[in-house]
């Protein structure tokens, strides 16, 4: 079991190395990526020709004799929730990182980038089941606690169900959010609330994977572990009839990630293991800033 001093340490690692990511790359790319949630009242100022008359403040106009007219600007501060996969899956990776710890990475840096833009972030940690909500909150100290309980939550469900952590952002989240759903979305049957849920929030389906899960190489036979159920057994991976079956078991559920996600609207980033995550951010929040 971890002390708090190496629970502090590990933490602390991460804040520097993704807080620094996050001043230099992302949070302008981030503020320009996500729009606010809506326009507010921000003062009365003498008509101008050109404006719209509906904007006209009939009351000052009223009182002064001159036309008056009501400025709004946008609402930046904005609800970020990431919904992060801890089933016994994302404890995997075969070249530099776990699934799990790029996902905290990732969660980090944008975490960090909505601390610089005064937003509130969140979080919801799900396996089969939902097993942790952290509510919204501004500050470091809330960014570091999301980032310790991504390290050492110990979940007690195993597999993946989506749609679970779906149905409860909608639940607990009344207003429009920022929802980034980190997985590696070996899961189906999700579309429907995903529909449902990107109506009411922005959903980044962020999806993490490792080469090994795309293809299984052939080595012969080997004793081989399911993440998720924790059944073991032995297979001749020199069966090329095998191999197919492994590597259209991944790609149905690429398919079917990619399908649900176009088809409500929602946006995806996808991550390998073996790349820069970095690369993949700073890609995807230009394309964002473009639409």
């Amino acid at each position: 079991m971890s002390t708090t001093a190496e629970i502090l340490k590990k933490v602390r690692k991460i804040e520097i190395k993704t807080k620094e990511l996050s001043k230099h790359l992302f949070s302008g790319e981030y503020s320009s990526a996500f729009k606010g949630r809506g326009m507010s009242f921000s003062e009365v100022r003498d008509y101008h020709y050109g404006d719209d008359i509906r904007n006209i403040d009939w009351n000052v106009t009223a009182r002064s004799g001159d036309p008056h007219v009501k400025v709004f600007e946008e609402e930046r501060e904005l609800t970020v929730v990431f919904l992060v996969d801890m089933s016994k899956s994302s404890f995997f990776g075969t070249v530099n990182q776990f699934k799990s710890e790029i996902n905290t990475e990732l969660c980090a840096t944008l975490g960090f980038s909505a601390l610089t833009n005064h937003d509130k972030v969140g979080a919801i940690l799900f396996t089969d089941k939902v097993e942790k909500y952290i509510p919204p909150k501004k500050g470091r100290n809330h960014i570091l606690r999301i980032i310790r309980e991504l390290i050492y939550f110990k979940p007690d469900g195993q597999g993946t169900n989506v749609g679970e952590a779906l149905k409860y952002l909608n639940s607990v989240i009344k207003k429009r959010s920022i929802a980034f759903l980190l997985s590696d979305f070996m899961d189906d049957g999700y579309d429907t609330v995903l529909k449902i849920a990107a109506r009411k929030h922005d959903i980044i389906g962020v999806r993490v994977y490792d080469d090994l899960e795309s293809e299984l190489p052939n080595v012969g036979l080997i004793k081989v572990s399911d993440a998720e159920t924790g059944e073991k057994q032995l297979i001749d991976t020199s069966s090329k009839k095998l191999r197919d079956k492994y590597a259209a078991h991944f790609s149905e559920h690429t398919s079917y990630f990619r399908s649900a996600f176009q088809r409500s609207g929602a946006s995806i980033l996808t991550i390998n293991t073996k790349e820069d995550y970095v690369k993949n951010l700073m890609y995807f929040f230009k394309n964002r800033h473009k639409r």
